[in-house]
């Protein structure tokens, strides 16, 4: 079954620097997906303790990171009291790093076919250097 949809999870550090991303298929559960991604990034970057995540990220995934990678996982969770769009404590840098790749508006379409393409233009991506307003030296 093809699922025409991607999902992009990454782990980046307080700055929002990219430590970690993995392009899946919508179809993927995001705590599937998070237990691979973060064999990789626990593989790579092993002062890591403290990590938080959004609310696709409960349940079990919580105890398999403090069992197998002595890692906390923090849920940043929505108070029931908030209305319309707020972005919440410590999700902002991910949605920082998100707002940068759709500047090029690259990520909205999916030119590439396989998830380890997007996976890779996504790393290039934020490895590229800022560019200069039009104009200024």
């Amino acid at each position: 079954m093809c699922c025409s949809g991607r999902k992009r999870h990454v782990v980046v550090d307080t700055l929002g620097l990219l430590l970690g991303v993995m392009v899946t298929s919508a179809n993927v559960g995001d705590r599937a997906a998070a237990q691979v991604l973060l064999h990789q990034v626990a593989d790579a970057h092993h002062r890591l303790e403290l990590l938080w995540a959004d609310g696709g990220y409960t349940g079990s995934l919580v105890e398999y990171c403090l069992a197998t990678f002595a890692l906390v996982l923090a849920i940043v969770k929505r108070s029931d009291d908030m209305r319309g769009f707020v972005v919440l404590p410590k999700r902002w840098i991910v949605e920082r790093l998100f707002a940068h790749l759709m500047r090029t508006r690259r990520p909205a379409r999916d030119y590439e076919r396989r998830t380890t393409s997007a996976e890779a233009m996504t790393l290039l991506m934020t490895r590229r250097p800022a560019r200069s307003p039009r104009g200024r030296a």
